[in-house]
């Protein structure tokens, strides 16, 4: 049960910066050199470019990070159920 709990707390810690990326995006003036901006977007590209290019921007809106965002509750909710 702990690597469970364990498992779940990393998919919170990682669900929270997501969110902290998606925020980011709304900010039209970051520096991209900002060690914060760098290891936000260093941290979440890896899983968001493949879902990406599986479901490209529409309309110019990227539902990726919706779409990862819903995975990790889904994955968190079957880890809690075992």
């Amino acid at each position: 049960m702990f690597i469970f709990s364990l498992l779940s707390f990393a998919l919170s810690i990682y669900s929270f910066i997501m969110l902290a990326r998606i925020l980011m995006s709304w900010l039209p003036n970051l520096d991209p050199r900002n060690p914060i901006v760098r290891f936000l977007y260093d941290a979440t590209e890896p899983v968001l470019a493949p879902v990406r290019r599986a479901i490209p921007p529409m309309s110019g809106f990227d539902f990726s990070p919706i779409i990862v965002m819903v995975a990790i509750s889904l994955i968190q909710r079957l880890i809690l159920r075992v």
